[in-house]
């Protein structure tokens, strides 16, 4: 907010109030305050939420004569934001615009400040206007700056002089500026596109970059050859590896800062035919609400893992392929339940998310911490809640088993297909049946598909369309009008079409640059099979996992594919999505 004068803010302040945006006897009550607070009247306001920071910026505007723009909803073009450099952008808090002949018109917050103006004529060697917006409308801009690739290119540029001038070793290329900047360029990129991994890929004669953004790798940018060393190098500085090691792979990690998030990077490098693969996971602390129905778990699954969670003691455990958002649910679970009454312990790796009031121990390998012997130390510490980042040996699984057994309620994942597949997958590692079925309260199987962007439109399944969502979902679909309030609460979809051959309205996303192929965003795929009597009898009997769905359908689980196929009906995503990630599943 700009600096104003204390007449300034009066008049201000009396705009608001004359236009009916301030209530006059809260601005009298904080008036009468802030003479012994000594604090400024705006601030005071702000403080007391009785005006905002866009009134007071539309209204100061009016106020100093000059002109004012909204941009909290403003979708700049790529070409305009080219006009100022995104470090000189974050640092002034200030954004173009727009263009008037040779005139820059650029929006900040304190257009009373002479000394930017002269500084962005001097920088673009062009005229400046400056116009007025608030502190959330400039973050809206800068925040669009996603893929400015300058300093990538820079650091090419360099990279190649100094190679042409002098072979320099390349420690002494990984120390250099542009380096850094280009990785920086990468990871800020790579964040603000919510991007889950960075893979940095060589070829014979380049180096290509690619993010996996909604669980699909999309192709970033190609850089020369000539990059690869210095760039890699760096990486390894970065995560305490050896930059003189090429023959085997090698694992690391550091944090870094992009804006206000701070972001934990795994890095695993790897040798391949055409020098080193690095691949970077990005653990985003801020990424998510830790909300199990934002994240698409409702109705019956819904209140099956409730109920599950609620007993004081058993086993809850998630089954999926990696990245389908396992830990994550877990964490919601444990969201749910913390408590200051209950000591929860968790042994992770890695660490994904920092929860308050959670003891959360990092698996460490080197040191002999693994998940089996970590385990028998949480037992220890006297736990209600355990939580085992993954079960991949016997041994953990065993460990789990008998914390379960002693009273505690233990939270896991299992690499498996299916939710059903959990069962069998357990017999495999050596636990008996009978412990299987007095210790497990609820088994969870998920999947992630991308949600269709806000930005949509609607069509009419065709017939191939119309004959699969019959055959996936045509049971449980309500037959008549009377049915569908009962069926769509209780399957916790809303507003269900009624069972027919006439066809479904869809929905498809509107493919541009904030959502590629009409997607932003990503929702779960649950199954939940709720191990009752008659499935604990059926895992006694060493029975299949395609008989223990059999039984769990007929108590109302909903499969993946059927949640998937459910929630194209409600608008969260498309048939095409729920095929590409479920089409292997019943």
């Amino acid at each position: 907010m700009a600096l104003l004068t204390r007449e300034t803010q009066e008049k201000v302040v009396k705009l608001l109030v004359n236009a009916g945006l301030a209530d006059p006897a809260l601005v009298k009550s904080a008036q009468d305050e802030i003479v012994k607070t000594k604090q400024p009247l705006i601030a005071h306001l702000l403080s007391k939420k009785v005006i905002n920071t866009e009134m007071v910026a539309h209204a100061t505007a009016r106020v100093i004569g000059v002109q004012y723009v909204d941009l909290k909803n403003v979708t700049m073009d790529k070409e305009m934001l080219l006009n100022l450099p995104q470090d000189v952008a974050s640092r002034s808090m200030v954004v173009p615009v727009g263009e008037n002949g040779n005139q820059l018109i650029v929006a900040m917050i304190d257009v009373t400040n002479v000394q930017a103006t002269d500084y962005l004529a001097t920088l673009t060697s062009r005229p400046i206007k400056a116009v007025m917006s608030s502190e959330e409308g400039i973050r809206y801009v800068l925040s669009q700056y996603v893929g400015d690739f300058s300093s990538v290119r820079q650091a090419v540029k360099s990279t190649n002089e100094e190679l042409q001038q002098r072979q320099s070793n390349v420690k002494t290329i990984v120390q250099d500026s542009p380096i850094s900047k280009a990785l920086t360029s990468i990871l800020d990129y790579a964040v603000k596109s919510k991007a889950s991994d960075i893979h940095i890929e060589p070829l014979e004669e380049s180096l290509v970059i690619r993010c996996r953004i909604d669980g699909v790798l999309r192709q970033v940018m190609e850089l020369p050859k000539s990059i690869e060393p210095a760039l890699v190098s760096r990486i390894k500085i970065l995560s305490d590896l050896k930059i003189d090691e090429h023959r085997v792979p090698q694992d690391g990690q550091f944090a870094v800062q992009v804006g206000d998030k701070e972001v934990d990077l795994r890095i695993a490098i790897a040798p391949v035919i055409w020098g080193e693969q690095v691949v970077i996971r990005l653990l985003d602390k801020t990424g998510t609400t830790l909300d199990i129905e934002q994240m698409g778990m409702t109705g019956r699954a819904l209140k099956m893992v409730l109920n599950g969670i609620s007993k004081p003691n058993g086993m809850i455990l998630t089954s999926g392929p990696t990245g389908s958002g396992k830990s994550t649910t877990l964490y919601a679970l444990l969201k749910k339940i913390k408590d200051v009454k209950i000591n929860i312990v968790t042994l992770e790796d890695p660490v994904e998310y920092k929860m308050d009031g959670v003891n959360q121990i990092q698996v460490n390998v080197d040191a002999g911490l693994t998940f089996a012997s970590g385990l028998r130390s949480i037992l220890r510490q006297d736990p209600d809640v355990v939580m085992v980042g993954e079960i991949r040996d016997s041994e953990t699984a065993n460990l789990a088993v008998q914390a379960a057994l002693t009273g505690h309620l233990v939270f896991s994942t299992l690499h498996t297909n299916s939710a059903a597949g959990i069962l069998p997958r357990l017999t495999e590692m050596g636990i008996e049946p009978f412990l299987i079925a007095s210790t497990l309260n609820t088994v969870i199987g998920q999947r992630l598909v991308r949600r269709v962007t806000e930005k949509r439109t609607t069509f009419k399944s065709s017939e191939l369309q119309t004959r699969e969502l019959n055959e996936v979902v045509g049971d449980i679909l309500p037959r008549d009008q009377a049915q569908v309030a009962p069926v769509s609460e209780s399957l916790g979809y809303p507003g269900l079409p009624i069972l027919n051959n006439d066809g479904y309205t869809l929905v498809q996303g509107v493919d541009d640059k904030e959502s590629p192929g009409g997607y932003k965003g990503r929702a779960g795929l649950y199954e939940t099979i709720e191990v009752d009597d008659d499935i604990q009898k059926l895992i006694v009997a060493h029975a299949t996992s395609a008989d223990i769905m059999k039984v769990a359908k007929a108590k109302g689980t909903v499969t993946m594919r059927q949640d998937g196929m459910l929630k194209a009906l409600s608008g969260v995503t498309t048939i095409e999505e729920v095929n590409r990630v479920a089409s292997d599943l019943a």
